[in-house]
């Protein structure tokens, strides 16, 4: 059984198709790109580049967002290909290079639609929306090298089409089923969940009307610790943002009314300034979905933009995420063969790219990961050679920057920092004061936490001069 996926929201029952137009190669070269640039009046950038075509060996359909590893790589997943056709675990370097770590048999799980999550342990932690020992989808983990275990098989019970999962700072992952068979008035409006990264599996939430239906753009943990989410239907049906403890007590609750959006389907972020930040496939102005600004009480929301369609694409799936630049830059499926747009956080969008050919790549379900060199990476769900997506580049000149994992931690905790060229490091400072720290490769190294240490961001030091990080380390 397999959730259909779509452009437009659930409940309008427009299923994820691509037109027929796409499907087959463009006869003509990809425009320059400086055709498409930025209407800002930015003389170089953005610059799109596609660096590599899935082939079906090893992968089909990648519609997840990207993830950096302690490597410097990037790791995903497609939800077809592969050996058995039933999805694959890759690595691509940020050149272009497709290794094929994993291929799904359906015993292990099969499709895998969400992204992957770094866990502190350097492997990898993902979800198939089917297979496993009961056929509703897996947990699984797996390293760098491509060694795979499955951490917990659903049982339609506990839930079934599991989302991304996230590690807390607690250690644990939490994650959210689009349904289950046990909801609190016997229906399946799907649940929360926590996994240790051993396995053992607890059903935390159940969700329901008064919460919400059908949570669909997976967590993130918020500055105070708890728990966010969307699900795509509650209140008078056009979804709902919440808040949970990891304990699974629903705290909080914002309920869409169509106007301001329908169907939340990405992931929030929570950016600089406290607020999370997200989308809605659906709803707003033209119908069409919208970015919105949300305050953390998820009492006071703003819309940001409704799309409508030439202004920057339509049907918006993948979440944002916030650059080293302060904006926020997410994609579009739906407009030619979809966009890439980023947004102040007052509401200017621009429109940075659109794809125009499904030979360069088509219909980017999912959103956008900052690499630590500064370029953005993502992926398309259709196009490229053979029809079965692509990897892409974005360059916005941004520099450098250093990742923290985990990004909040007590003193005497160790911290890992990936970054890039990360070499003859002479200072690691947490908010101003020195940390102790101990050398690793080129891409990643750990440091510890120093006394004295308040909340800030980390700064490197290195003959190349200083890397700071792209968010603020918390220390409780």
């Amino acid at each position: 059984m397999k959730r259909e996926r779509f452009f437009q929201p659930k409940k309008s029952l427009v299923k994820f198709a691509f037109a027929a137009s796409a499907c087959v190669a463009a006869a003509f070269l990809c425009v320059a790109q400086d055709d498409r640039r930025a209407n800002d009046g930015r003389p170089t950038v953005p610059a799109v580049t596609n660096i590599a075509n899935f082939e079906n060996g090893d992968g089909n359909g990648p519609i997840g967002n990207l993830v950096q590893g302690a490597d410097g790589n990037l790791y995903g997943t497609t939800g077809a290909g592969g050996a058995s056709g039933d999805g694959t675990v890759f690595k691509v370097t940020p050149s272009g290079k497709i290794t094929s770590l994993h291929s799904f048999t359906g015993s292990d799980g099969s499709d895998p639609q969400a992204g992957l999550a770094l866990g502190t342990d350097g492997n990898f932690y993902g979800t198939t929306e089917d297979g496993g020992a009961f056929g509703w989808g897996t947990i699984f983990k797996i390293t760098p090298g491509g060694e795979l275990t499955t951490l917990h098989s659903f049982n339609q019970y506990d839930g079934f089409f599991p989302e991304a999962v996230i590690e807390a700072t607690d250690g644990n992952f939490y994650g959210t089923t689009w349904s289950s068979y046990t909801g609190s008035d016997g229906n399946n409006y799907g649940t929360v969940f926590k996994i240790t990264s051993g396995g053992a599996f607890t059903t935390l939430f159940y969700m329901s009307p008064s919460e919400g239906e059908y949570p669909s753009g997976g967590l993130v943990q918020g500055s105070d610790g708890n728990l966010y989410g969307t699900a795509a239907n509650a209140g008078v049906n056009d979804g709902a943002a919440f808040e949970a403890t990891t304990k699974g007590l629903i705290t909080a609750e914002y309920d869409f009314t169509g106007s301001d959006g329908s169907d939340p389907a990405g992931r929030l972020v929570q950016a600089s300034d406290g607020n999370f930040y997200g989308t809605t496939a659906a709803g707003g102005d033209n119908g069409l979905g919208e970015v919105f600004k949300i305050d953390p009480t998820l009492l006071s929301l703003t819309v940001l933009h409704s799309f409508a369609g030439s202004d920057g694409g339509k049907y918006p799936n993948g979440g944002l995420i916030q650059g080293t630049d302060g904006n926020l830059y997410g994609t579009t499926p739906g407009w030619d063969g979809g966009t890439i747009f980023d947004i102040t956080s007052s509401g200017t969008l621009t429109i940075l790219y659109t794809f125009l050919t499904t030979n360069e790549g088509a219909y980017p379900y999912s959103g956008v990961v900052q690499h630590t060199n500064g370029n953005f990476y993502g992926v398309t769900s259709a196009g490229g050679t053979v029809q079965a997506g692509t990897v892409y580049s974005l360059s916005m000149g941004l520099g450098p920057f250093v990742r923290l994992l985990p990004t909040s931690g007590k003193v005497g905790s160790a911290v890992h920092i990936l970054g890039t060229n990360l070499t003859d490091i002479t200072s690691v400072t947490f908010n101003g004061k020195a940390a102790t720290f101990k050398p690793g490769t080129d891409t990643s190294f750990t440091a510890t936490v120093p006394a004295g240490a308040t909340t800030g961001t980390v700064k490197v030091v290195n003959s190349g001069g200083t890397l700071v990080s792209n968010v603020r380390f918390t220390v409780p």
